[in-house]
């Protein structure tokens, strides 16, 4: 990794490493091997990375290699008041902000190394979202006395449409035809006004422009409701980055293939220098549980049998010390497991909490696993309810896919699977650590055709279809 860095420094070459290890984890050791060529390349570097990881850098890491190696690089954080001469600390949004904008003053020819690239795609269409928030309509009839009355009944006219949608847990609604025709009416009235609120006027940029998702959260308990508008595809957008300067992208497991021919479609990036580390099968090995007689997912018999299944394997691990980590995408399956387990264990149940005893039982969703991960100790065991392919039942999936079947694509192998695949590597990089036991009950591994993708995904393990006790008590 720091030859590439290296050389992407020297020849302005960009370059995608896998590392095949959790960028959130603080505790994994290959920054280094970035670090020290970014800092004693004697111009200028970007580095861009989640706060967490910046703050843990610019703290503990980087003094100490400074330290040892003797050098002075100055270290700022990236806007357009820094120097330019050192190594310029850069959160994602604040690095995407100024890279997409048209008068971008830092970006052009300095090396950017950007670490946790995994979630390049949510930054880049997070930092695209434009939204209106509830206060937001009090702001535009304040600039807009005359159509207030207009503006009112407008907003009592979309909050009648989307409280017609039925309760469901993530109150994410895809706006319908009839409820964007009638949002256009009113953007259409104010747009000639330039006083208009800047929400306002970035939601009407946006929405103008092709190829968008435009979506509503309701807040029932307020009575009241949030619109968005962002990309379906981030590619286009990215892809003016990769032309203008040197990268050296870092990711755990962006694909399964070296090349990354899928990430790289996804976010616009050319052929480059393309490296996949493989966990070590000597000291990264898992051992792999998945019982080939459980129902499938969509079967009314599937949560009572997965609840069994996870009660006896928490029985007979009872007497391991460490950290018992249990995935549930489903969210009332979730809640429903959760106070099952609580009422047999106790307070040993934690439900997506960070404060877990030493022998504790974790039951999270994958956001929050995904995100915390790096502040957990490594889990002895991991127990996945569902393989994480996107739901259809979000609206915005739902639309994404219909993106992909518009452009005649397999939605499936360039969309739902690579995303289900990165979300499983990156769930179990911490078990890696103790060669601990990973449990998964989705049967879909076994008997379906991408079950043998999602095993090479998870290699190098050690598989087996019934419950062991040697493995439970030596992981």
């Amino acid at each position: 990794m720091a030859r590439l860095v290296a050389r992407a420094l020297r020849l302005g070459r960009s370059a995608l490493i896998q590392t095949g290890l959790p960028a959130g984890a603080y505790r994994q050791r290959y920054r280094v091997s970035y670090l020290l060529p970014v800092l004693m390349w004697p111009d200028p570097v970007i580095l861009v990375a989640p706060t967490p990881l910046l703050e843990h850098l610019h703290g503990v890491e980087i003094p100490r290699l400074q330290e040892w190696l003797q050098t002075e690089k100055p270290i700022e954080t990236y806007s357009q008041n820094a120097s330019g001469r050192g190594l310029m600390l850069a959160d994602p949004e604040s690095w995407l902000a100024d890279s997409l904008a048209a008068n971008s003053q830092l970006r052009s020819n300095i090396p950017t190394i950007i670490d946790g690239v995994d979630d390049l795609e949510v930054w880049t269409r997070q930092q695209l979202t434009a939204s209106l928030q509830p206060a937001d309509w009090n702001d535009l009839m304040q600039s807009e006395p005359m159509l207030a009355e207009e503006i009112l009944q407008v907003r009592v006219l979309l909050t009648r449409a989307v409280f017609e949608h039925p309760t469901k847990p993530d109150e994410c609604y895809l706006l319908e035809t009839a409820e964007q025709h009638i949002l256009e009416g009113l953007l259409a009235r104010i747009e000639p006004n330039r006083l208009i609120p800047a929400a306002w006027s970035n939601f009407w940029h946006r929405w103008q422009t092709n190829g968008q998702l435009r979506w509503a959260q309701i807040h029932r308990s307020s009575g009241s409701f949030s619109l968005y508008c962002a990309p379906v595809q981030v590619a286009e957008v990215l892809g003016q980055i990769w032309s203008a300067v040197p990268v050296v992208l870092i990711g755990c497991a962006v694909d399964v293939e070296q090349k990354a021919p899928i990430f790289r479609q996804t976010i616009g990036l050319p052929e480059l220098t393309s490296v996949k580390f493989s966990p070590d099968r000597q000291n990264e090995l898992i051992q792999l549980y998945i019982p080939n007689w459980l129902p499938l997912p969509n079967t009314p018999e599937f949560q009572g049998v997965l609840i069994q299944e996870i009660r006896t394997l928490l029985l007979m691990s009872v007497s391991v010390a460490g950290l018992t980590v249990l995935i549930v995408g489903d969210v009332p399956l979730k809640a429903r497991l959760a106070a099952i387990l609580a009422s047999e264990f106790g307070s040993r149940v934690q439900v997506e909490k960070t404060e877990v005893g030493e022998n504790g039982i974790l039951v999270t969703g994958w956001e929050f696993w995904r995100e915390h991960q790096g502040e957990l100790s490594a889990p002895h065991l991991l127990a996945i309810a569902t393989l994480p392919l996107p739901s259809m039942e979000n609206p915005l999936v739902a639309a994404r896919v219909a993106d992909y079947k518009e452009r005649r694509q397999d939605w499936f192998r360039l969309y739902l699977l690579p995303a289900a695949l990165n979300e499983l590597q990156r769930a179990i990089a911490p078990v890696r650590e103790r060669q601990g036991v990973v449990a998964i009950f989705d049967s879909r591994v076994i008997h379906r055709s991408y079950g043998q993708q999602v095993l090479a995904a998870l290699s190098p393990f050690a598989r087996i279809n019934y419950l062991d006790t040697t493995w439970l008590t030596q992981a």
